[in-house]
C-alpha cells in the first residue's frame, strides 16, 4: 500500500477510532491527543512494515495505552509502552458503530466561535495536523495550537455528552456542522489571504467530511445540496487561474477543462435535493451552480433562472452577498443599470463597507455602462480591499485595461 493511499485511510479512519475512545472513556482533548500520536506511529510504520488487518483496531489500541499512560502522568512508562505497542499490537475488539457524525456536531458546539469550529473540525475529525491547519490559514502554529487548546476546553466547560441531540436542536447543530463545512470549502476554493487563489487541500477535506455527512443524513435535502454545491463550484478549479495563477472570471472561463464527472455528479444530487418538501439556502444554491453548468458557453447561461433562484435565496436566507450576486443577476437580464440601482441598496450596510466584492462588481458594472472613470476608482479600491494576491492582480489588471 503505497504512503498516500496510507494517508488516505489515515484521514477516514481517525475520526471513526477519536469517537470510539470518546464514547469509552470520554475526555476529549486527551484522547485528541492519544489519537494524534497513534495516527503518527501509523504514519511511519506501516508504509515500512504494511498495514496491519485490522488497522482500526490498531489505532485504537495504540491510542488507548497513550491515554491510560496520559492519565499516569507516568512520561517513562509512556515510552517504554509506546515502543513495545509500536512492535507488536494485539487486535482489540471494535464496536461496528462509526461516531465521525456525533464528533463532527461535538467540534461544532455553538459555545465555540466559528473559527475555533473550522481549526477543531480539521484538526479531530480532518486529522489535519496543527501546523497544517496553521499553514491553511496563514496563522503561526502555536496561534493556531492555542487557538484548538481553547476549543478543547470549551466544550470540557460546557459538559457536552458525547452523543447526538435530538429534535429540534439536532436541526440547528447540523445546521451549524454544514456551516463549519461550508466555510472550510471556501476558504479552500477562493483563500481569503496569500498568494494562491486556492488551496486544494482544504476544499477536498470540505468534501470528503461533507460526503461522509451525507452518507449518514442521505434524506436531509441540505446537506445533498451542500455536497452538490461543493462538487459544482470544485468542477471549476482547472479552469480559474492561467499557468501564470492569475484568477479567470467564471465568464471567460475554458469550460471544456470543468471536470464532467462532477458536474454529473453535482447535478443528480440537486436533482435530489430538490424532490424533498423542504427548500434551504444550499439547495439554492446548488441550483444556481448547475445552471451555470448546464451553459455549454457564458452566453448561455440562462440568466433569468439564476435571477430567479437568487430571488428565493434572498427571501429564505437574507444576507448581502446573495443581494450582490442577484445584482450581476439582474445585470445580465435588465441591464448594467438595474444591477448598479440594486447594488446602491447595499451602501448603508456596515457588512459590506469597503468589501472588495462589492467594489468590483460595482466597477464591473460601471465599466459595462461605459464610466470607464468611475470603473477605474472602483477596481483600484477593490484591489486595495483584498489580502488575497491573486484577486489584487486581476482587479488591477482590469483597472489597467479601462484606463488604456
Amino acid at each position: 500500500m503505497t504512503a498516500p493511499v496510507i494517508e488516505d485511510l489515515l484521514r477516514e479512519l481517525t475520526p471513526q477510532v477519536l469517537g470510539a475512545l470518546i464514547r469509552r472513556h470520554g475526555r476529549f482533548e486527551g484522547c485528541e491527543d492519544a489519537v494524534q500520536e497513534a495516527v503518527l506511529a501509523a504514519a511511519v510504520q506501516w508504509p515500512a512494515e504494511g498495514v496491519p488487518d485490522n488497522p482500526r483496531g490498531w489505532l485504537l489500541t495504540v491510542a488507548s495505552r497513550r491515554l491510560i499512560d496520559q492519565m499516569r502522568s507516568d512520561h517513562a512508562r509512556r515510552e517504554r509502552e509506546s515502543a513495545t505497542a509500536a512492535v507488536e499490537v494485539p487486535p482489540q475488539d471494535v464496536p461496528d458503530t462509526d461516531d465521525t457524525l456525533v464528533l463532527l456536531f461535538l467540534c461544532c458546539h455553538p459555545t465555540l466561535t466559528p473559527a475555533s469550529q473550522v481549526a477543531l473540525t480539521l484538526r479531530a475529525v480532518g486529522g489535519l495536523t496543527t501546523a497544517e491547519i496553521a499553514r491553511a490559514f496563514l496563522v503561526p502554529e502555536a496561534t493556531m495550537a492555542a487557538r484548538i487548546s481553547r476549543a478543547k476546553q470549551r466544550i470540557k466547560a460546557a459538559g457536552s455528552s458525547f452523543g447526538l441531540p435530538d429534535g429540534a436542536e439536532l436541526q440547528e447543530r447540523l445546521r451549524v456542522v454544514l456551516h463549519v463545512l461550508y466555510l472550510i470549502f471556501n476558504e479552500g476554493y477562493t483563500a481569503s489571504s496569500g498568494s494562491e487563489l486556492h488551496r486544494a487541500d482544504l476544499a477536498h477535506e470540505a468534501i470528503r467530511l461533507t460526503r461522509m455527512v451525507h452518507a449518514q443524513l442521505p434524506e436531509d435535502g441540505e446537506v445533498t445540496g451542500l455536497l452538490a454545491l461543493m462538487l459544482l463550484t470544485h468542477a471549476r478549479r482547472e479552469a480559474r487561474t492561467t499557468p501564470a495563477g492569475d484568477l479567470v472570471p467564471l465568464d471567460e472561463q475554458d469550460r471544456t477543462k470543468w471536470d464532467r464527472e462532477l458536474i454529473d455528479e453535482g447535478v443528480e444530487l440537486v436533482k435530489a435535493s430538490l424532490a424533498g418538501p423542504a427548500l434551504g439556502p444550499y439547495q439554492l444554491q446548488a441550483a444556481i451552480a448547475a445552471t451555470h453548468a448546464d451553459a455549454a458557453t457564458a452566453e448561455e447561461t440562462d440568466w433569468p433562472q439564476v435571477h430567479a433562484l437568487y430571488l428565493i435565496l434572498e427571501r429564505i436566507a437574507p444576507n448581502p452577498m446573495v443581494t450582490l450576486n442577484r445584482a450581476i443577476a439582474l445585470a445580465e437580464t435588465e441591464g448594467p443599470e438595474a444591477g448598479l440601482a440594486l447594488l446602491s441598496t447595499l451602501d448603508g450596510d456596515e457588512r459590506m463597507a469597503g468589501h472588495h466584492r462589492l467594489l468590483s462588481v460595482r466597477a464591473h458594472l460601471l465599466e459595462k455602462t461605459g464610466d470607464t472613470a468611475g470603473a477605474y476608482e472602483h477596481y483600484r479600491r477593490a484591489a486595495r480591499s483584498t489580502a488575497s494576491i491573486a484577486e489584487q492582480r486581476y482587479l488591477e489588471s482590469r483597472a489597467g485595461r479601462v484606463r488604456a
